[in-house]
């Protein structure tokens, strides 16, 4: 069996200067970079950054920030906390990131979706109203061009297309590909028809309450006589010395952010009864001291049959030196635990 994998994802949201202010977008990037350089150091698996087109977050093109982080680093695999493939180009997403392999000498991978904002429709001429038809059309179109053979394909938001093999191809196989997935079964029986690997994304609930789709995905790949494929999560948390320090360093930071989106999209602000529930052993934020955080992680591992864990560490404004401070301690405590917990 493989070794457990353990990640770190980020949207590269804006944090909070010595001023008290946020800080540039340019600032939040350079800060992502040198982020990725520390996950690398410390021995994590994997740092994905997340497409978004939002004032909050800085990342609207995660494929250069990669590209940066790549020529920094030397081990660590390198992908997109979500790549928005309803919006794009699939041909162009597949050329990006065969790029970014060659340039990290085979260290890239991708995570699709259809993104949980939608601003990137309207940024891009697109209708909100063929949400779903077009992720469906774009995934099938991305799919035949993974395989690097010619492609002719046809559908009804682009020209047909008939042409050789996508250039340049992935050396040594095929592009590392998964589909996120917020928990619609339709969504967990399409990853596994194209043969994509499937990531969760948790942000609310019990984690546990995934289980029946992980037995769909492989009771669907069985069906389709694929072979078994690996399975991550995408959840929320933060790690500091004691629990204590980490739920409070965390909690002004979550209310801020889901407060603010909350009222975007009418939900109620979170309380800290809400939270702290959340933040306990079976809810979705993975917050505390390291030894905290491994046991969850255990936990939501073995009950999701899971191959990796992203933390997605970066939460609203969160000074930086706090995002630093979360790495050292998740790569040199937590993932070690974790790794002896679970290669038994």
């Amino acid at each position: 069996m493989p070794p457990f994998e353990l990640g770190l994802d980020t949207f590269g949201d804006r944090t909070l200067g010595a001023d008290g202010k946020l800080v540039s977008h340019g600032q939040a990037l350079r800060d992502v970079v040198e982020q990725a350089v520390r996950a690398d150091r410390v021995g994590l698996d994997f740092f994905g950054v997340g497409e978004h087109h939002r004032e909050d977050f800085a990342v609207s093109a995660p494929e250069v920030v990669l590209a940066a982080i790549a020529a920094r680093t030397t081990r660590i695999r390198l992908g997109t906390a979500v790549t928005i493939l309803s919006t794009d180009d699939p041909i162009r997403v597949f050329q990006r990131f065969s790029t970014l392999a060659a340039l990290s000498n085979g260290r890239a991978e991708v995570i699709l979706g259809r993104g949980s904002f939608t601003e990137s429709f309207a940024l891009f001429g697109l209708d909100l109203r063929q949400y779903e038809l077009l992720f469906e059309e774009k995934l099938e179109l991305f799919a035949a061009v993974r395989e690097q053979q010619p492609v002719t394909w046809q559908g009804e938001h682009r020209a047909a297309l008939k042409t050789g093999r996508v250039v340049p191809p992935v050396e040594n196989g095929l592009l590392p590909t998964w589909v996120g997935v917020g928990g619609t079964p339709r969504s967990v029986v399409r990853a596994a028809h194209y043969g994509f690997n499937l990531m969760l994304a948790i942000i609310g609930g019990e984690p546990a309450r995934f289980a029946p789709l992980v037995e769909l995905y492989h009771q669907a790949l069985t069906k389709l006589g694929k072979p078994r494929l690996p399975i991550g999560v995408h959840a929320p948390g933060h790690v500091a010395k004691t629990d204590a320090q980490a739920r409070e360093e965390l909690w002004p930071h979550f209310l801020e952010q889901r407060t603010r989106i909350g009222a975007e999209r009418g939900w109620p602000p979170p309380t800290r009864a809400q939270f702290e529930l959340e933040a306990g052993p079976d809810g979705a934020i993975f917050v505390g001291a390291p030894q905290t955080v491994a046991e969850k992680i255990i936990r939501t591992a073995k009950t999701l049959q899971l191959s990796r864990f992203d933390l997605k560490f970066a939460n609203g404004a969160m000074p930086v030196e706090q995002l630093h401070q979360s790495i050292e301690l998740i790569g040199t405590e937590v993932a070690p635990r974790v790794r002896e917990q679970l290669s038994r």
